[in-house]
């Protein structure tokens, strides 16, 4: 594992607290999302994606 840090989900109107861990790990360029995943969570993944971008970063391929 790479890092952990805690976040913030919302659950109606209530904030819960979440842990959020990384893994880099040789192989194919890909990332995924587990956990109780929802349509916004799905989306999450273009706006990662965006932030790279514009953090002056590239995507590998």
């Amino acid at each position: 594992m790479l890092a952990r840090v805690n976040s913030c989900a919302l659950v109606g109107l209530d904030g819960v607290t979440v842990e959020v861990e990384v893994d880099i790990s040789c192989g194919l360029a890909a990332f995924n999302i587990v956990g109780l995943l929802d349509a916004t969570v799905q989306e999450s993944k273009e706006r990662v994606r965006a932030a790279i971008k514009n953090a002056g970063l590239e995507f590998p391929n």
